[in-house]
């Protein structure tokens, strides 16, 4: 006959189980609402596959306080209005404690009013629209530099080595406005004016008459803002009308994906960079980066997938120092502790009053090997 000790024992047992078994599942829910599938899908998914390699990485190593990281993750089709549908239902439904990663400039946009409304903080939003910088949103983390300054500094490099017929096409939204703003910086600087300034509809567009101009007007370079959909469809049909101009995009365009859409007019094109070298181990984020990689297989790391990294390592710092049960505004206060952070080779920096993160900027030119160079 079972003694009763031998019960209280078997219970107690079968209770100590369970409360692992729970705390094992415990999660904290990170939600991201990008385009997995449409004209950035390529882009996203590098950017993603980034983040992922070190949110595996923590939740391997015990996660955050004992907590797995939970990423769900909805596709908005590039989408601005289904990426605030998406949005409220990732904090009203899933609970997200943040969002994170969203892609794009007007993408983003729409969903500060719920930023404001659910007090939810948005970490390391996949684009460097001034908008999010200046003024200060009290929610929005960056974790990259400025389009402006990737523009600026892309016009500047073209008038250095001795082009001045430099064409402005961007796309007609928020980015390409902001991106154009950059650009001018960069003209203004060298003294220039641009050989002509087209907008193109960012659904809808249209570069044949774009492309006949930069071929009648003998551009030497054209700096072309919009997504690798858009960028790679104009650059084949500019080459098609007989151009041979340098072009020259942002760091929106850094990924393997772009390359391969642009086929066999993507040597020579030059491309903003905004982390370090993707390929050089010396940099310890990269190195970090590539060998969580090769552990799973994978044979590079892009720039696109550096950019989900980074953001991923910022978002685990903050939620660490958001206490033991992180709330939303807890890890809003944890993330303005942030002094020169060091996410590997690079320092983070947040304020009350800053909420910039990094200002690294870089170009780079895609080689004969559809890789790229810098």
């Amino acid at each position: 006959m079972t003694s009763l000790a031998s019960i209280c024992r078997a219970l107690s047992l079968s209770l100590g189980a369970l409360f692992l078994s729970t705390a094992s599942q415990a999660q904290i829910v990170v939600g991201q609402s990008s385009g997995f599938t449409g004209p950035v899908s390529a882009g996203v998914k590098e950017n993603s596959d980034g983040a992922k390699l070190y949110i595996d990485h923590v939740n391997a190593t015990g996660g955050v306080a004992g907590q797995r990281i939970e990423l769900v993750s909805l596709d908005d089709k590039f989408d601005p209005k289904l990426t605030v549908v998406n949005a409220r239902k990732l904090i009203t439904e899933h609970k997200a404690i943040a969002l994170f990663l969203i892609r794009g400039t007007p993408h983003t946009q729409a969903v500060m009013p719920l930023l404001e409304e659910f007090k939810v903080p948005l970490v390391a939003p996949s684009t460097g629209a001034m908008l999010l910088h200046k003024p200060v949103n009290p929610w929005i983390f960056n974790v990259r530099a400025t389009y402006q300054r990737e523009s600026e500094k892309a016009v500047t490099h073209l008038a250095t080595i001795g082009l001045t017929r430099i064409a402005l096409v961007h796309v007609d939204d928020t980015f390409g406005e902001d991106c154009a703003t950059g650009a001018r910086k960069g003209f203004e600087a060298a003294k220039l004016e641009p050989l002509f300034v087209e907008k193109f509809d960012r659904v809808k567009s249209d570069f044949s008459v774009i492309a006949k101009k930069a071929a009648s007007m003998e551009a030497q370079a054209v700096m072309f803002i919009g997504s690798a959909g858009a960028v790679s469809e104009g650059t084949k049909v500019i080459r098609n009308a007989g151009s041979r101009a340098q072009i020259v995009t942002v760091s929106n365009n850094a990924s393997g994906g772009f390359i391969k859409m642009l086929g066999e007019h993507s040597r020579g094109v030059i491309v903003t960079q905004i982390f370090p070298y993707e390929r050089s181990l010396s940099a310890p984020m990269v190195k970090e980066a590539f060998d969580l990689a090769r552990a799973k297989g994978m044979t590079e790391v892009t720039p696109a997938m550096l950019e989900g990294y980074a953001g991923a390592k910022v978002l685990v710092e903050g939620l660490r120092r958001a206490g033991a049960s992180p709330t939303r505004a807890s890890l809003r206060q944890a993330m303005e502790t942030f002094r020169k952070v060091d996410i590997g080779g690079l320092e983070v920096t947040y304020t009350a009053g800053n909420h910039s993160g990094l200002d690294y900027a870089d170009l780079s030119i895609i080689g004969q090997d559809g890789k790229f160079r810098r």
